[in-house]
């Protein structure tokens, strides 16, 4: 009887374990970055140039997200002056920048050389020893599955020409 009971509470933890792998893959991209807690900057400027409905919408979206830590590293004013609302073309197109159509995860990123943006510029990747580089930043975490896409997060900030 207590094999029995043990082997059914172990059965129920690793059910509770992939329902919540699953309930995460069920976020959309904004939700997850909200959750994340790393991308405060990121989703307020997503909603100041009015594109959260965009990024919860249906996808796939693939979104290269700096972090606050990448946001800093700008230089001092930059945030907030791309948060005006006289700024708000540029700011789209900064964050536009980030985002590609479709579900590329790392895989296939890691076989490209150049993708194209929402926004309509390219970006170079580069792969080297296992590591990504996005223009000049550096995918320090890959593959954050969300309902309506894939998040991968970078270290910068990335400046569209």
């Amino acid at each position: 009887m207590k094999r029995w009971f043990f082997g059914f509470c172990g059965s129920l933890l690793m059910m509770a374990a992939f329902a919540n792998i699953s309930m995460a893959a069920q976020k959309d991209i904004i939700d997850t970055a909200v959750a994340a807690g790393q991308f405060k900057t990121l989703v307020a400027a997503v909603q100041v140039a009015g594109l959260v409905h965009t990024l919860k919408g249906a996808g796939p979206f693939t979104v290269f997200a700096p972090t606050d830590d990448a946001f800093a590293k700008l230089p001092a004013g930059t945030v907030e002056n791309l948060l005006k609302p006289e700024n708000k073309d540029r700011l789209v197109s900064l964050l536009t920048y980030h985002v590609v159509p479709g579900d590329v995860t790392a895989d296939k990123v890691m076989k490209m050389t150049v993708t194209k943006t929402v926004q309509g510029q390219d970006l170079k990747i580069m792969t080297m020893d296992g590591k990504v580089v996005i223009n000049n930043a550096n995918v320090v975490k890959p593959d954050i599955k969300c309902s309506n896409g894939v998040i991968h997060v970078i270290d910068t900030v990335l400046m569209p020409q």
